[in-house]
């Protein structure tokens, strides 16, 4: 791949990053996109909390339920979830300064959920738990960061028991060269390359041991939502006077171009690990 970036690369961005995108991405600290529709209109954070509900949907999360979220950032919807369905959450980042945070947030705000969430500085290539410890493996855009993403997905399987469902979004590379405007304002800038289009995430979860239940293209509403995000910056930079808002608008309005241009995309996947047993 043209570049090559680390974990440790991305961790060093979000620990410094963190405080501009929560002044005006979302000041509680979630950093995804949306799926808008007519529920939402252009309202970026209802689009935001309308993925979280059709991924918990499509995953059957219940009281029951024991779920590893990779790439928690500051643990918002770790503790969405425990308190929406009632579920035990592990939430993982490489961000020791956005584990803090979830943690931090999680006793101020709500300590009725302490016995049933808590956050662990890791990588999601080296999970620290052992094998078939969690029914469900949750993640929202996160494993793009991920160099090995191959490895990723091979621990996510491991620490799932069978019959288990993994359900994740992430970004994808729709065509496999790229202009310089999408290796600056998109690959480079958020320090990630894939090798994996839609059809070969689908491939890759398959070679992990998965079998994909569902899987949805979703870079309509990556488009949208970074035109939402463009606004928001442009808005942050006026009321702030803050150079880095201005750029970080123009940069997402590059990344517009690139979405168009289907140099980079977005996906959902619901997938299950096999239960191993023959059926008649």
């Amino acid at each position: 791949m043209p570049a090559s970036f680390s974990e440790e690369d991305t961790r060093r961005f979000y620990d410094s990053e963190d405080g501009h995108y929560r002044s005006f991405w979302d000041q509680a600290g979630s950093l995804h996109w949306g799926v808008f529709d007519e529920s939402t209109g252009d309202d970026f954070l209802k689009a935001c909390a309308n993925l979280n509900e059709i991924m918990a949907r499509s995953a059957r999360l219940d009281g029951s339920s024991e779920v590893v979220d990779l790439g928690c950032g500051n643990g918002n919807t770790s503790v969405w979830l425990a308190r929406t369905t009632g579920c035990r959450v592990v939430g993982v980042d490489l961000s020791g300064v956005r584990v803090q945070n979830a943690t931090d947030s999680l006793a101020r705000e709500d300590r009725s959920l302490l016995e049933r969430v808590r956050f662990e500085r890791a990588s999601i290539t080296e999970l620290p738990f052992a094998d078939e410890t969690f029914s469900h493996v949750w993640s929202q855009a996160s494993i793009y960061h991920v160099p090995d993403k191959e490895k990723a997905l091979a621990e996510a399987c491991r620490v799932l028991v069978r019959g288990g469902t993994f359900v994740f979004d992430d970004l994808i590379k729709p065509k496999p060269d790229v202009s310089a405007l999408a290796r600056e304002f998109v690959y480079d800038r958020l320090l990630f390359d894939t090798d994996f289009s839609f059809d070969g995430y689908g491939q890759a979860l398959a070679e992990a041991g998965f079998e994909v239940r569902e899987a949805e293209d979703l870079s309509g509403h990556l488009e949208t939502s970074y035109t939402r995000l463009a606004e928001l910056a442009e808005k942050a930079a006026a009321e702030q006077g803050d150079e880095h808002f201005r750029k970080l608008s123009f940069a997402y309005r590059q990344m517009v171009r690139c979405i168009r241009n289907q140099e980079v995309g977005w996906a959902r996947y619901v997938c299950r690990k096999p239960t191993g047993e023959r059926t008649a």
